[in-house]
């Protein structure tokens, strides 16, 4: 009972933290709006505003590490899928 009570506290300490991501690389471009990171080859943009909150002097050059959640704005779902439509069948 002990253990299982350590592990469900465990899993809702964690549950937050599984939902947030990030990026670390020379920062390209830097507007109130959004920021772009190289990370290798590829370029992530990332939207920003008033309320994103920043530590350090950023800047074009600058090494930067971007915590970022990603957020469902809308969601259409669109119909029956198949397998569902068959198992009423």
């Amino acid at each position: 009972m002990k253990r299982s009570m350590i592990f469900a506290t465990a899993l809702l300490l964690a549950s937050p933290l599984a939902l947030a991501y990030q990026v670390s690389g020379p920062v390209l471009e830097v507007t109130d709006s959004k920021i772009v990171v190289q990370k290798g080859k590829e370029k992530w943009e990332l939207s920003r505003d008033a309320n994103t909150k920043v530590t350090g002097n950023l800047q074009k050059g600058a090494k930067v590490t971007v915590e970022y959640k990603m957020t469902a704005t809308s969601i259409e779902a669109k119909g029956e899928s198949k397998a569902a439509a068959k198992a009423k069948k």
